[in-house]
């Protein structure tokens, strides 16, 4: 697609993830568009209502079926508000694919350790989903997910299904427990300590909000995986999605052509600085 032109989307279905929080499953409406649509996991689209705007949103779906794009969508804004109020028929625009992936190629063979926070586990969804599919390409995969609240959690379908998948270990927490809760309470980086990860075959893939993950990789590397083994999605305010605007820059990097994912030992001298 061109790099400032969205294209038209229809979607196919709408689903309830959360409070204020939608899965919108879209399928571009040109058959040749569609034909030629290709993404990796941990790439992103700019989502657009006409009339009032786009946000980027990650791809959540498997690229293996790129005619049907999954994006989970929170509703935090004017543009995001709008989108999630949209149904079923309904036309909204996309441009994209824009930005890095996760390293799923040199992750084979190895175990996938997912790393997550929050409402930010979107990112790392296209990657659980593509182990999953490949299931005896990949060593074992261990996914580690704190939230605040047993209401904020996401994909419970899912976290379920993958819970009972071979090979696959889920771990999850949360900050604020009610009496149905019976996983583990307190923070993710407590859980790293009831699992058996090995640094010489673990490659970790990891989103969420930015202090979590900066606790979350000291005590990885503490543990002895390297930094150039631990992968990052990182957010910023994202609006033209080419490097043109500016506004998403890191440090000499720009996070919508750079990254958003990026590997830690790239980012490390400015990782720990504070609001940059």
């Amino acid at each position: 697609m061109q790099s400032f032109v969205p294209v038209a989307a229809e979607v196919v279905e709408k689903r309830r993830e959360a409070p204020k929080i939608w899965t919108l499953r879209l399928r571009l409406k040109d058959d040749a568009r569609r034909r030629r649509f290709q993404f990796r996991p941990g790439q992103f689209n700019m989502v657009y209502d006409f009339g009032v705007g786009e946000v980027p949103i990650s791809i959540v779906s498997d690229p293996a079926d790129p005619e049907l794009l999954d994006h989970t969508i929170r509703v935090v804004g004017a543009v995001t508000h709008r989108l999630c109020e949209r149904d079923r028929g309904d036309v909204i625009g996309l441009r994209g694919p824009y930005g890095s992936w996760w390293p799923l190629e040199e992750a084979r063979g190895k175990d996938v350790v997912i790393v997550t926070g929050g409402l930010g586990c979107a990112p790392v969804v296209a990657a659980i989903n593509y182990v999953m599919a490949r299931r005896e390409a990949y060593g074992a995969l261990k996914i580690f997910h704190g939230i605040k609240t047993p209401g904020d959690l996401l994909y419970r379908e899912r976290f379920k299904a993958w819970r009972e998948a071979p090979n696959t270990e889920v771990y999850l927490t949360v900050d604020r427990p009610d009496r149905r809760w019976k996983d583990h309470v307190g923070l993710v980086t407590a859980l790293f300590g009831q699992a058996r990860l090995d640094p010489d075959r673990s490659v970790v893939m990891m989103c969420g909000p930015e202090v979590m993950m900066r606790f979350a990789v000291r005590e990885l590397v503490e543990r002895g995986i390297a930094a150039d083994r631990i992968y990052l999605s990182l957010e910023r305010n994202m609006k033209c999605a080419v490097g043109f605007c500016g506004h998403c820059q890191y440090g000499p990097l720009f996070i919508c052509k750079d990254g958003p994912v990026l590997r830690y030992d790239r980012i490390s001298r400015w990782f720990d600085i504070r609001e940059l």
